[in-house]
């Protein structure tokens, strides 16, 4: 019995595309992304940076909004009673952090 080639079974990254960027996000970037997501809201990510302006594939455009440049992403320190809520989750749920989440004020 035959096996499929590796190139016929795996998925090229998305990135991966001539004239795409790659590696660390400009401030310039940054604050391209932002103001576009303000002005049009989130979704269809796959058009985005086309539509923006940027040289990102989409899903890098989703994955860094949805990380780090998003205003209701908490920044800094953890408080006790937080790390406290998030450990009796834990013990509650296991590793069902998306449901966890919903629970944490953001």
């Amino acid at each position: 019995m035959r096996t499929p080639s590796s190139a016929a079974t795996s998925k090229t990254p998305c990135c991966s595309k001539v004239g795409i960027m790659r590696g660390p996000w400009t401030p310039e970037e940054d604050e391209v992304l932002a103001n576009y997501i303000t002005r049009e809201e989130e979704g269809r990510w796959h058009t985005l940076p086309k539509r923006a302006g940027l040289l990102r594939c989409g899903k890098s455009c989703r994955l860094w909004w949805m990380n780090y440049l998003r205003p209701s992403v908490k920044r800094g320190r953890i408080a006790p009673d937080e790390v406290d809520l998030i450990l009796r989750l834990h013990r509650l749920l296991g590793n069902r952090y998306s449901i966890i989440r919903n629970h944490i004020k953001i």
